[in-house]
C-alpha cells in the first residue's frame, strides 16, 4: 500500500507516518510525504497512491484545491481522501466532503482515530 501524506509541517508528516507505520495493518506500507498540494499532484501522477492524508492549510495549492483538482480527473475519482487539519468550523467539513472528501480528522491526530478513519474506508493493509 501506498500512503501520501501531504503537510506543509514536517512534524506533522512525520507524526502521522510514524503512527501509521506502528500499527501492525500499515507496518509494511511506503509512506511517500510531500509539503503542499502542487508536490503532491507531481507525486500522484508519478506514481500509484493507495491513499491520500491532506491538510488544508498549505502554499502553492491548499488541501481543498489539490481535492477539486484530483476529483474532476477520472483516474483519481475515487481516490480515498482524509482531510487531516485543523479546520474544525462546521462549513469547512462541509465544504471538505463537497469537494469529494472520504473522511475529516481534526488535529491533533490520534493514531486511534487516524487508523479508525482509515478502516472505515475498509481499504487493505497491504496489497499482494
Amino acid at each position: 500500500m501506498r500512503i501520501l501524506i501531504v503537510d506543509d509541517s514536517r512534524i506533522m508528516r512525520n507524526i502521522v507516518k510514524n503512527a501509521l507505520l506502528q500499527s501492525t495493518r500499515f507496518a509494511h506500507a511506503t509512506c511517500l510525504d510531500a509539503s503542499d498540494g502542487a508536490e503532491a499532484l507531481r507525486l500522484i501522477k508519478a506514481s500509484r497512491i493507495d491513499l491520500l492524508l491532506l491538510d488544508w492549510n498549505m502554499p502553492m495549492m491548499n488541501g481543498l484545491e489539490l481535492v477539486k483538482h484530483l476529483r474532476a480527473i477520472e483516474e483519481y475519482a475515487r481516490l480515498p481522501i482524509i482531510m487531516v487539519t485543523s479546520e474544525a468550523a462546521k462549513y469547512s467539513v462541509i465544504e471538505a466532503v463537497k469537494a469529494g472528501v472520504n473522511d475529516y480528522i481534526i488535529k491533533p491526530v490520534s493514531e486511534r482515530s487516524l487508523l479508525e478513519k482509515i478502516n472505515r474506508l475498509g481499504l487493505q493493509g497491504a496489497r499482494a
